[in-house]
């Protein structure tokens, strides 16, 4: 697939690898036998799971980002999509997986909002993973059916109106979609019906067919749509405006204070990945963070790249964790 020279990588896993070149020495003596060392890392595909539907927001970072990796590595990467469950299958599957740098998860969001909903979720979200880097934050966009509300404050005057018959879609419930919908809900003081996706995908094509009224969605994944007309973004959720989408306001901005919600996504690998390989994929993935192409990629989607070192990273969870626990108390949501 993607290969870069042979000689530049061997000397970049070597030094992941931390092994050396043996030297002989003519002593007159038998020479020592030699210990088996494991081959360097990368030495064959690696796969990336993506809890999410091909086409998510999460979905189209993570091939932006391992597309250039690819290349970094001299290697293939495959991109699986284990969906179901508000993302907590493939997580899952990542938790469980063999800890030497061969199986990795790209999540968002969503990843710490499940340490909340879900009371088994088969993993825990701090201890069962090591931080690699946060790779981009976006807006999330509230969009809707084309022509059918233009402001945000004609949707919740039509909830209003509804009486609690309005409802939003989300990719799971547990999701931060969820979350967002239901900090939406409560800032503008309106009841409203969870409808749940399997993906993106799946509610951009219920929003277009009229069956759910709104729905929070990373800009990625509703672009093309909201390009060619067939639904409306009418905020970002975000706590400032989308430089993709400069004419559309914040949730705040719209007149709903403490409706903003932050969504990021991040790549993790098992606890006890080798030291040394979370350093290299830090390393690597910061430096895919800074190629112009990427970049350029990222920010025709509304993608602010956001690298922080592993240890950060995981300190930034452990409080994101915290700031949602509180949201999902506030809205008394529970999955499992």
């Amino acid at each position: 697939m993607w290969r870069c020279g042979l000689s530049a990588l061997a000397i970049a896993l070597v030094a992941v690898s931390g092994s050396a070149t043996a030297q002989t020495f003519t002593t007159g003596l038998a020479p020592a036998a030699q210990t088996p060392t494991a081959p360097p890392w990368p030495s064959k595909p690696i796969r990336v799971i993506v809890p999410f539907s091909p086409g998510s927001g999460t979905d189209i970072v993570a091939r932006i980002v391992t597309e250039q990796l690819s290349t970094q590595f001299g290697q293939i990467i495959i991109i699986e999509n284990r969906i179901g469950a508000g993302g907590t299958i493939g997580v899952g599957a990542v938790a469980k997986a063999e800890a030497d740098g061969y199986t990795l998860l790209i999540h968002s969001t969503t990843h710490v909002v499940a340490a909340s909903t879900y009371s088994n979720p088969g993993y825990d979200t701090v201890r069962d993973f090591a931080g690699i880097t946060p790779l981009v934050s976006l807006p999330n966009v509230l969009v809707v059916a084309a022509n059918k509300y233009k402001t945000v404050k004609q949707l919740v005057d039509a909830a209003k109106a509804a009486r609690g018959s309005m409802n939003y879609a989300s990719v799971g419930a547990g999701s931060a979609a969820h979350l967002n919908g239901e900090r939406f809900r409560q800032a503008a003081g309106i009841e409203l019906q969870h409808i749940p996706y399997k993906g993106g995908p799946e509610g951009l094509t219920a929003i277009i067919k009229g069956d759910v009224d709104f729905f929070f969605i990373p800009l990625p994944a509703a672009r093309g749509l909201i390009a060619a007309g067939n639904v409306a973004a009418i905020a970002v959720s975000g706590s400032k405006r989308a430089s993709a989408l400069p004419d559309v306001p914040t949730t705040v901005e719209a007149g709903f204070p403490n409706s903003d919600y932050n969504f990021w996504v991040g790549m993790f690998a098992p606890v006890g990945t080798p030291k040394a390989i979370v350093e290299r994929l830090h390393a690597e993935t910061t430096k895919a963070l800074k190629e112009p192409a990427v970049v350029e990629k990222l920010a025709k989607i509304g993608g602010d790249p956001q690298p922080m070192q592993p240890a950060d990273f995981d300190s930034f969870v452990r409080k994101e964790i915290e700031v949602n626990a509180a949201l999902v108390k506030a809205a008394r949501l529970q999955v499992n």
